[in-house]
C-alpha cells in the first residue's frame, strides 16, 4: 500500500520529544538533510503523516520566513498534538544544537579556536547526500504525478541554477499551479501547460535584495541583540549564505560588535554542528554576552518560526480542500522539490571531493534504496569512517 494512502497514526508528546531530540543530535547537513530525515521518521517509519500531508507542510513551510527544517518540526508537532506538540517538537529539535553550539562557543572563548571536526564531516557529508536523494525520490513519487507537475519542477530547477530567488520560485510555482488548475478545470484542459511559458521569464525582473537596518555604531546590549535576531528570524528567506550577509552587514560593518574572523567562525560552527543552521545566532550570542547572550539570541531568531507556524498551520488542510488553492500548493510542492534538488547538487559538489567520499556516497545510496536502515546509524557510521580515513591521511 502506498504511504499516502495509509491511515496516519498519532504520536504522543513523549514520542515527539524523543524523535526530535534524536534528529536534533544527528541532523547534520542542513535543511534538505533534516527534511529527508523527518520524512524517514514521521512518514515511513511511524506513519504520523501521509507523504501527501508531509509535502503540503513542506510547501507551506517554504512560503514563510525563518529556518525551514525547524518549522517543519513545529508543523509536525502541531499536527500530532496541537499546541503542546508544537512547542515540544520545536524546542526538542532546537535544544541539542543550541547546547552543542554553546559548548563550541565556550571552547572558542576559552582556547581561542574551534575543535577539530573536519574528519567527522568528511564521512558524514557523503552519507547525507544519499539520505537526501532517497527523500527526493520518495517525495517526488507523491508530488510529481502529472506531466504538468514535472514541467513545473523542471522549470523551477532550471531557474534555480540560473540564480533566481528562492521565494520567487516558490510563489511562481504556486501561481503556475493555481493557473494551470483553473485552466484545466474550468476553461480548456490543453491550456494548462501553456502557462509555463509565462513563468519562464517573469522572475528575472523581480529580483530584489532585503533592506538592511540603518543603525551604525550601536552599543551592545541584550535587548538590541534580541531585536536584531528577532528581525532576522522574521524576514530571512534562503540559505545560510543569506544569513551570513545579514549578520555581516549589521554585526560587523554597522555596529562593530564582531570581527570578520569571529563571524566566519560562527557560521562555520553553525554549518558543522547538527541541527538548525540558525544556531549560528547562539554562538554569536555567547561571544557577545556569555550564556545569557546565547539564550537571548537563540530565542530571538527562532521565536518567529513558532508564530508563523501557529498562524499558517491550521490553514494548510483548508487550502488542500479547495481545488484552486490545492493547485497553488501543488505548484509550490513541485518548486520545493526543485529547490531541494538544487541544494543537493550544491552539497554534492562540496561533499564528494575525492574517490573515498564518492564511494561512500554510492555505497550509502545502495543501502538506503535497498534496505530500511535508520538514518541515525548511517550518519554515525559515516562519522566514524570519516575519522578513520582522516586519521590515516
Amino acid at each position: 500500500m502506498d504511504l499516502q494512502q495509509r491511515p496516519a497514526s498519532k504520536g504522543s508528546l513523549k514520542a515527539l520529544a524523543l524523535v526530535f531530540l534524536k534528529l536534533g543530535v544527528i541532523g547534520f547537513g542542513g535543511p534538505a538533510a533534516h527534511v529527508a530525515m523527518m520524512d524517514d521518521e514521521v512518514v515511513r517509519r511511524r506513519r504520523w503523516l501521509s507523504r501527501e500531508d508531509f509535502l503540503d507542510l513542506l510547501g507551506a513551510t517554504n512560503l514563510i520566513p525563518g529556518p525551514n527544517s525547524t518549522e517543519m518540526a513545529i508543523h509536525v508537532g502541531h499536527r500530532q498534538a496541537g499546541w503542546p506538540g508544537l512547542l515540544v517538537a520545536g524546542v526538542c529539535f532546537i535544544l541539542p544544537a543550541g547546547l552543542i553550539v554553546t559548548a563550541f562557543a565556550w571552547a572558542y572563548v576559552r582556547y581561542g579556536g574551534l575543535p577539530e571536526v573536519t574528519g567527522v564531516l568528511y564521512g558524514v557529508k557523503p552519507v547525507i547526500i544519499a539520505i537526501v536523494l532517497q527523500a527526493l525520490v520518495n517525495l517526488g513519487r507523491t508530488a510529481l504525478k502529472t506531466s504538468f507537475s514535472w514541467a513545473v519542477a523542471a522549470t523551477a530547477t532550471a531557474l534555480a541554477f540560473l540564480g533566481v530567488n528562492e521565494l520567487l520560485l516558490l510563489l511562481g510555482g504556486g501561481i503556475v499551479g493555481l493557473t494551470g488548475k483553473w485552466l484545466r478545470e474550468y476553461q480548456h484542459p490543453k491550456r494548462g501547460t501553456a502557462v509555463l511559458s509565462v513563468w519562464a521569464a517573469w522572475p528575472f525582473g523581480l529580483l530584489a535584495k532585503s533592506a538592511a537596518a540603518t543603525m551604525s555604531g550601536a552599543a551592545f546590549g541584550l535587548w538590541p541583540l534580541f531585536w536584531f535576531f528577532l528581525k532576522v528570524g522574521s524576514i530571512l528567506y534562503g540559505s545560510g549564505y543569506v544569513l551570513l550577509a545579514f549578520m555581516r552587514a549589521d554585526l560587523v560593518e554597522r555596529w562593530g560588535w564582531l570581527t570578520e574572523t569571529q563571524l566566519l567562525d560562527a557560521v562555520a560552527v553553525g554549518q558543522v554542528t547538527p541541527g538548525p543552521v540558525f544556531t549560528t545566532a547562539t554562538f554569536i550570542g555567547y561571544l557577545l554576552g556569555g550564556a545569557t547572550g546565547a539564550a537571548v539570541a537563540t530565542v530571538g531568531i527562532f521565536l518567529p518560526a513558532f508564530f508563523f507556524v501557529a498562524v499558517s498551520g491550521p490553514l494548510v488542510p483548508r487550502i488542500r480542500r479547495s481545488p484552486l488553492a490545492g493547485g497553488f500548493l501543488d505548484g509550490v510542492n513541485a518548486a520545493s522539490l526543485a529547490l531541494m534538488f538544487f541544494v543537493t547538487y550544491q552539497l554534492g559538489r562540496a561533499a564528494l571531493v575525492d574517490v573515498p567520499s564518492t564511494v561512500l556516497a554510492v555505497a550509502t545510496s545502495l543501502i538506503v534504496f535497498r534496505f530500511a536502515v535508520n538514518s541515525a546509524w548511517l550518519v554515525l557510521g559515516g562519522g566514524l569512517l570519516g575519522l578513520l580515513l582522516s586519521g590515516r591521511s
